[in-house]
């Protein structure tokens, strides 16, 4: 486990995890201090990104100054392990496992589950969820996070797939704690090219968001 824990602090400063999958340990290490210095402050890197664990090691050893390093796509038990050796200091799923939850609260290790219908978001919170990931959200989008929160606005709930620059003011609006975005933020054709200068510009237009 983390020496470092997760801050509240720097994640309330830009409520967005960063979703990192199938990037290079390279790129990662050339992408976290732009990340960083755009005024991001919460990443993921998921379990299914080969060197995973290796990647999270390193963001923790070098870049965790200002940054919440976190896991995603953690599907098991064992995959919590791992995460939790490696480091990171909060963990994300794409689906709800009791065990998964249980552990991390009894650790002490915030977890974001992922959940969707009405029922499995509550269990999800009742099991003593963070926050709740709410995946996928591309389908019913910033509507059914304001319906979610009507009847239940002690749920805090993180909306993952589907957010973009167009729609996360909706989603925010509507009352989302806090926004997972992958693929969006993590422009595929500006690491392809290195194009870090436009790299930042793009983080910026979400922070910007964000405020």
């Amino acid at each position: 486990m983390s020496e470092c824990t997760f801050s509240w602090e720097l994640f309330n400063k830009a409520p967005l995890v960063g979703i990192i999958r199938n990037v290079s340990p390279e790129d990662v290490k050339r992408i976290l201090p732009i990340y960083r210095e755009a005024g991001l402050t919460t990443v993921e890197i998921t379990m299914n990104t080969p060197g995973a664990t290796d990647m999270i090691r390193y963001a923790l050893e070098n870049e965790h100054y200002g940054l919440n390093i976190g896991a995603g796509t953690v599907c098991t038990k064992d995959d919590l392990e791992l995460a939790l050796d490696a480091g990171a200091q909060f963990i994300v799923t794409p689906v709800l496992n009791k065990k998964v939850v249980k552990s991390c609260v009894k650790k002490g290790i915030p977890v974001f589950p992922g959940a969707y219908t009405p029922t499995e978001i509550f269990n999800a919170w009742s099991l003593g969820a963070t926050m709740v990931k709410i995946y996928p959200a591309t389908a019913l989008g910033p509507d059914y996070i304001k319906d979610l929160k009507a009847p239940m606005n002690q749920l805090k709930l993180l909306p993952t797939g589907g957010v973009s620059l167009e729609n996360m003011t909706a989603f925010l609006k509507a009352g989302a704690n806090g926004l997972g975005i992958g693929g969006q933020l993590f422009d595929k054709k500006l690491i392809r090219d290195k194009n870090w200068d436009a790299l930042k510009a793009h983080f910026l237009q979400f922070v910007q968001k964000l405020t």
